[in-house]
């Protein structure tokens, strides 16, 4: 029998601009999901094919899925971040499970 991936166990993650400092921490982490902009915050992207480009999600609160191969990585990011502002949810109940406002 063999594992399978629900929509419940489905996560994404965002980061607050607000609080980003932009040292690019996550970046290092998984520039698969983030990536520093122009204005030096860090932003999330969509997962893309490979040798594809994404585009940025520069919207407030703009959110990307957390490709589960990567999932280590994204959280790695959301704990060193000295800016404490990247989040990662529960897609199915918004519920952050790594972050500042996780339990």
């Amino acid at each position: 029998m063999s594992a399978q991936h629900t929509a419940a166990d489905e996560l994404e993650v965002w980061i607050d601009q607000e609080l980003c400092t932009g040292d690019g921490i996550c970046a290092q982490y998984a520039p698969e999901v983030f990536e520093l902009d122009i204005d030096g915050l860090a932003y999330v992207k969509p997962p893309v094919a490979a040798g594809e480009e994404a585009d940025l999600l520069t919207e407030p609160g703009a959110t990307a899925p957390v490709p589960l191969p990567l999932l280590r990585d994204v959280v790695e990011s959301a704990k060193d971040c000295p800016g404490d502002c990247i989040h990662v949810r529960r897609v199915a109940d918004g519920t952050e499970v790594h972050g500042p406002d996780a339990d």
